[in-house]
């Protein structure tokens, strides 16, 4: 039988309640991580600032989080994250490409930033991706981009360990 972590009523938890008010919809990430009610409370501003209008473009933002959430194949990451992709003027077919691991398409500042995600998701280095992003992007913005990706692998892995998918 597979382990079942409890989803925190927000009946008990403000904060969670109002989280949930805010999105009118139930989140299943916030439920679980509200387990630990200082944590939840600590991560919701962080994940804003990290993901907030920064010197980053979104759309470039949201192609490092999809392709971080497509690496890990975190299904409730993609499933939230392409809604916001496509906010952020991704198409069908660029995520398609992204999944596949196809890069066509894609400007030389996307693919620099899209290489390096993926690459330090599955190594946590980064090691031969990591310079051509100076091509294109400042040190604060290197500093954005990773973080984006490191978050990203941060709730892939904290959905996926915990077996959290998308409702319905």
């Amino acid at each position: 039988m597979a382990m079942s972590i409890k989803k925190v009523d927000p009946a008990e938890n403000e904060f969670l309640a109002s989280l949930e008010a805010r999105s009118k919809q139930p989140n299943l990430f916030f439920r679980t991580l509200a387990n630990r009610a200082e944590v939840l409370q600590a991560f919701v501003p962080f994940y804003g600032a990290v993901m907030a209008p920064g010197p980053v473009p979104r759309r470039i933002q949201e192609l490092v989080y999809l392709t971080c959430s497509y690496a890990n194949q975190c299904a409730f990451c993609t499933a939230a994250h392409t809604a916001t992709g496509k906010k952020a003027g991704i198409t069908e077919q660029e995520m398609q490409s992204l999944q596949a691991n196809q890069d066509q398409g894609f400007s030389e500042p996307e693919l620099a930033a899209i290489r390096y995600a993926r690459e330090l998701t599955r190594t946590a280095n980064a090691a031969t991706t990591r310079d051509a992003l100076a091509a294109h992007f400042n040190d604060e913005q290197i500093v954005e981009i990773t973080l984006v990706a490191a978050t990203a692998n941060w709730t892939n892995r904290f959905n996926n360990g915990l077996g959290i998918v998308p409702a319905g």
